[in-house]
């Protein structure tokens, strides 16, 4: 256990950050979900609107540090190549 004020303060910034990015993370992996299931459904408006709300979603993720831009980039392509591939 943390003894020093300095490693007490630490502890409990990274319990605050920790249950902040496991929220921020579901919260991109419900909406990849959504753009997923438009995709599975067959409905293309739904998956485009799905995919339009997805794309903002994980940049913000990218600026939290909660994601890499490679990975980001990487998602977003397949995303985009699977509901493209429905018109």
């Amino acid at each position: 256990m943390a003894n020093s004020a300095q490693a007490k303060k630490r502890a409990r910034q990274s319990e605050n950050n920790r249950v902040r990015n496991a929220g921020q993370r579901s919260k991109l992996r419900t909406f990849i979900k959504k753009v997923i299931a438009a995709v599975e459904s067959g409905d293309v408006e739904q998956a485009k609107t799905a995919y339009a709300t997805v794309v903002p979603v994980i940049d913000s993720a990218v600026n939290k540090g909660l994601l890499h831009k490679n990975k980001a980039a990487r998602n977003k392509s397949r995303l985009n190549t699977r509901v493209r591939a429905m018109a």
